[in-house]
């Protein structure tokens, strides 16, 4: 019929034409938008037009265009076009199509938010409002720019569905596979697993794995199955895994800076760390507990302690007036950082000055994602037994602080609606809002930074989902709540990213590296994942199991990956040095603290005394992890040993071999002191060939060959001391490595 009646001026050509408007702007929309279009949708778009051109058109020139499409546009939001106007300003989305009452606009013009438009104005009448409303809701068309000739500007701000398909940002695959084995080898080009280890390798390299600390000298029966059940219950694996996590959460118990003022009450957020871990608690909770515990449970003192992630980081305890803004930025930008790289692995305070250089993370995003901790500050607080907070004024300088309230538990925590602590400045306001910065410049705003979420993560139109507000009379905003809600979002939000990261970072402390080699960094200037598919099935595993960490060890663990001996293969190393493929268990040094536990605990004098204040007396016996982390005075002994200044996150620390590691194990007082807690420890076994077997049984959890056997008993006839002996044994490379 249009065919049939083309030519006929003023019948069927207006309507035509009236059409191909309609369809250029159904075909023109994102894709992502054209997935959530209404059935309805061209009925309502053409409806849509006939009002704009009859009345919105005119609305919108009379009164938005001149702050929002002329030479200057107020807040980076422009109206000329329909383009600009869906991609929203510093405010974040301002138009959401067919969808006006989850439009920002309509609350502005409607004043029931700020700020209040049109600007300087009266509110528009309820007749024009309705207009407006009308019109979104059938599209919010356009059928010309506001301005003659305006283009649509170009704008990195926008995220496409190009910059969707990175294998990070995509939803998780489904993969048909049955084991973590079925996927290796399918992968590993002909290879074939190393023959399995030994029975009393195993044993050795469980314990190490899960709790960092070796075997009983005596061969252990039981089943691999029972005794990695047995392992995950020990209260030594909790505290084994949060030490690997507090390099994540660049844990330290100081401010840094010049001051480096002690924070007395922040290792209860280290003892929350071993708490979840050994309860097994679902990962999920751990990750808001750790965003939002006091907008969850605000009566709970464990998810209290678990906000002291937020506050972890670094801050200046002395600053003058005119830094305190720009410090406050710097506050939230380490909170924000931290929870980008910790559990997304995404360098997101890269996009604080301008837009990501290689990953789909705009400024705007940056900004929306900032203004979560707007009001989010360090605080201590005494929680009381019958569950009641309350506020403990405190100040950076611990000397000065008052005693704890008795019977209640002070601690240090991130959150909102109580006493900051004080600091040593020249005063300044705290502040209620987050600006979009140029450049990333206190100095120069433009615009307040509404709240949302990383744009590459999430379904467009769904924030309301994990939006959450607070009770009436509620101290806090609700914000670190709904951030937290869109982080372990598997289906709409952060969730997929969330559970890759995680599963990785298990990995990587099993094998020694992970299936992405940067852990921190899942983005385009990352490694690139080696075994995409598998890291997809484990994350899925991962989810099915509950968000819960141990099923997940023990997948590992009982694979033949896992189990394979570390005999090297020239064929295999040719084919595959960096040993991507996982056709081999690549030994791997202890860290520091695993390396000093190991010696405690063969010595005889390790103190199994968990959580509460720690210690910087390298003479102290309980575990490494509560030695208290002060950042200008680590602890010369775990720095030798690579670890990490906890300035910011941290996810795999570098294995150094240098001088002062040797000097340490060889000439430390506290090495000589459990060099003679192993030999009072092995001298009643016997003759000197029992002493050097028990030796070898307790460091290495074998016997020694003939070989090793003889030169022992040539040194100790020599005229050396067992426990120079013992000493020998503990220095050897054999003791520091997982084999």
């Amino acid at each position: 019929m249009i065919g049939h009646n083309y030519g006929r001026k003023g019948h069927v050509r207006p309507a035509l034409v009236f059409v191909m408007r309609v369809l250029f702007f159904i075909l023109t929309a994102s894709t992502a938008l054209a997935a959530n279009l209404p059935p309805d949708h061209a009925k309502r778009m053409e409806r849509g037009l006939k009002l704009f051109d009859n009345e919105v058109s005119a609305i919108l020139k009379q009164n938005c265009l001149k702050c929002h499409g002329g030479e200057k546009v107020k807040s980076d939001f422009d109206m000329a076009t329909r383009e600009d106007l869906l991609r929203g300003g510093s405010h974040g989305s301002v138009v959401v199509p067919f969808d006006a009452k989850g439009s920002l606009l309509m609350a502005l013009i409607r004043h029931e938010k700020e700020p209040m438009m049109p600007d300087s104005s009266p509110k528009l009448p309820e007749a024009v409002i309705s207009k407006i409303a009308a019109w979104i809701d059938d599209g919010a068309p356009y059928s010309a720019p506001l301005v003659a000739g305006k283009k649509p500007k170009k704008n990195s701000s926008v995220v496409t569905d190009e910059d969707r398909q990175w294998w990070a940002f995509q939803p998780l695959k489904k993969v048909p596979a049955k084991s973590i084995d079925e996927l290796l080898l399918k992968n590993a080009k002909g290879m074939r697993f190393a023959p399995a280890a030994e029975k009393a390798v195993l044993v050795r390299r469980l314990y190490l794995d899960l709790t960092g600390l070796p075997p009983p000298a005596e061969t252990d029966k039981a089943d691999l199955s029972d005794l990695i059940d047995g392992l995950l219950a020990s209260p030594a694996y909790g505290e084994r895994w949060a030490r690997h996590w507090l390099d994540v959460a660049r844990y330290a118990e100081s401010t840094g800076f010049e001051q480096d003022y002690d924070r007395p009450f922040a290792f209860h957020y280290r003892d929350f760390v071993i708490k979840a871990l050994n309860s097994d608690m679902p990962y999920d909770q751990f990750v808001k507990w750790q965003l939002a515990g006091d907008e969850y449970e605000p009566q709970n003192a464990l998810a209290l302690a678990a906000t002291g992630f937020l506050g972890a980081g670094v801050f200046p305890s002395q600053i003058t007036a005119n830094e305190v803004e720009s410090s406050r930025y710097d506050a939230m930008d380490d909170m924000l950082g931290t929870t980008a790289s910790a559990m997304l692995g995404l360098t997101l305070s890269c996009a604080r000055c301008h837009d990501h250089k290689f990953d789909p993370l705009p400024t705007r995003d940056y900004y929306a994602m900032l203004s979560t901790f707007t009001t989010t500050t360090r605080m201590n607080v005494d929680v009381h037994p019958d569950g009641k907070v309350t506020s403990a004024v405190t100040t950076m300088n611990a000397k000065k602080n008052t005693p704890e309230v008795k019977g209640a538990t002070r601690m240090m925590i991130c959150a909102e609606g109580y006493d900051p602590i004080v600091m040593h400045t020249q005063g300044g306001p705290f502040f209620d809002k987050t600006y979009v910065l140029k450049r990333g410049n206190p100095l120069m705003k433009d615009g307040e930074a509404m709240q949302g979420f990383l744009q590459v993560l999430s379904k467009p139109g769904d924030t309301k989902r994990w939006q959450w507000q607070p009770p009436v009379g509620a101290k806090s905003t609700g914000k670190r709540r709904s951030l937290s809600n869109w982080i372990t979002d598997v289906d709409g939000g952060a969730g997929a990213l969330l559970a890759r990261v995680i599963v990785n970072r298990l990995w990587q402390h099993h094998f020694g590296t992970g299936l992405v080699p940067t852990p921190n960094d899942f983005g385009k200037t990352g490694t690139p994942c080696t075994q995409p598919e598998l890291l997809d099935w484990l994350a899925a595993k991962l989810i099915e199991n509950g968000w819960k960490l141990k099923p997940m060890h023990k997948l590992i663990l009982s694979s033949r990956a896992w189990q394979q001996s570390s005999a090297r293969d020239a064929k295999k190393e040719a084919a595959d040095p960096a040993n991507g493929l996982f056709m081999r268990f690549v030994p791997y040094r202890l860290e520091g603290e695993a390396i000093r536990d190991s010696m405690l605990a063969v010595s005889g004098v390790l103190d199994p005394t968990m959580h509460g204040p720690g210690t910087r007396d390298e003479n102290s016996k309980r575990r490494s992890i509560y030695f208290n982390i002060k950042r200008s005075q680590l602890i010369g002994s775990m720095v030798a040993f690579d670890q990490p200044e906890p300035l910011v996150s941290q996810g795999a620390r570098p294995t150094t071999t240098v001088a002062p590691q040797a000097l340490i194990l060889m000439n430390s007082p506290q090495a000589r002191q459990w060099a003679e807690g192993l030999a009072k420890r092995v001298s009643g076994a016997g003759d000197a060939a029992k002493q050097i077997a028990m030796t070898y049984r307790l460091c290495f959890h074998r016997e020694p060959k003939a070989a090793e056997l003889a030169t022992g008993l040539d040194f100790l006839k020599s005229g050396a001391s067992l426990a120079d002996y013992c000493q020998v044994v503990m220095s050897l490379n054999e003791f520091v490595y997982v084999n």
